[in-house]
């Protein structure tokens, strides 16, 4: 398999939608307890970023094996586009999922039992995205689960790693929810890429037997609930600052919002999936690339 195919079939485009969350929660623990715990946190993301692909491969896999036409098959699902072999295709997503799975208890026996409930939630997730009997991406709630999971579950899991060890931490309700509320913009970026691909792939996944959230609230209103996760998106951002749990100058992230406007507008008006999609994507970068610098000035220079 050439390396191309390769990064075609897991997707790595879409791994800043982990990278970035990771290192914000990274940035989350250091700049409230200065705690960090090198050795787990570097096996973490190796764990993430081997069972994210796994995901990406997974959803491949089980796209093409669901299709219900050859068309889909050989012209959109990257297996089928360049001939892949079907059952080495899913050896790499058991391996990788077999390795990720390793280091994850590796890190549950050093850090304690809240990480395998965490990890436990995210393989379930992962695996029922687009396997089992009843896939998460053909029904209505792939936005919420494709969100929370990489936007929050990923972020608490950094934070978690970090602090597990420190006397001064409690984890009590006030620490998870305080780590929700903060991680909120980049949550709903995450689920507003799955939106705006729907959205873009309505006749497609009608076609395909797939009955999505915009199948039941239609294209209209999907596309008003797309421009409002962003705005109640930023919202969270600025109460996260208010109440101290983000630095100050994450405000300059709303320096962008012009140009997360500006896409999102443009693929409201045309939602098409190779001319404005791509859009979306660059506002997921935009803004957890924005966010993670932002964060990192306000560690440096303590605001």
């Amino acid at each position: 398999m050439k390396s191309s195919v390769f990064f075609e079939l897991v997707e790595i485009k879409a791994k800043t939608a982990s990278v970035f969350p990771f290192l914000m929660g990274t940035l989350y623990s250091y700049y409230h307890w200065h705690s960090i715990n090198a050795l787990d946190l570097v096996l973490f993301f190796i764990a993430m970023f081997l069972f994210n692909m796994a995901v990406d491969i997974n959803d491949n896999y089980w796209d093409y094996k669901n299709a219900t036409g050859d068309d889909f098959r050989q012209k959109t699902n990257v297996i089928g586009v360049h001939n892949l072999n079907i059952h080495l295709v899913g050896w790499l997503d058991f391996s990788f999922t077999v390795i990720a799975a390793i280091i994850g208890l590796f890190i549950v026996y050093r850090t304690g039992l809240p990480l395998l409930y965490l990890g436990l939630f995210s393989f379930a997730v992962g695996f029922c995205y687009a396997g089992g009997p009843f896939p998460i991406n053909r029904g209505p709630l792939g936005e919420f689960f494709s969100g929370f999971t990489m936007g929050y579950v990923i972020y608490l899991i950094a934070i978690y790693i970090n602090v597990v060890n420190n006397p001064l931490v409690e984890l009590n309700f006030k620490f998870y929810g305080d780590a929700l509320l903060s991680s909120l913009l980049t949550v709903f970026a995450i689920s507003n890429l799955l939106l705006a691909n729907n959205i873009a792939d309505q006749k497609e996944d009608v076609g395909l037997g797939r009955k999505t959230l915009v199948y039941y609230l239609g294209k209209n209103n999907s596309i008003f609930i797309l421009k409002w996760l962003y705005v109640l998106g930023y919202l969270a951002l600025f109460c996260s600052v208010l109440l101290g749990l983000l630095p100050k100058l994450m405000l300059l992230t709303f320096l962008i919002t012009p140009i997360v406007y500006k896409n999102a507008k443009a693929f409201s008006n045309n939602p098409i999936k190779k001319k404005t999609f791509p859009l979306i994507i660059k506002n997921l970068l935009l803004i957890t690339l924005t966010q993670t610098v932002t964060f990192i000035l306000g560690v440096i220079f303590k605001l």
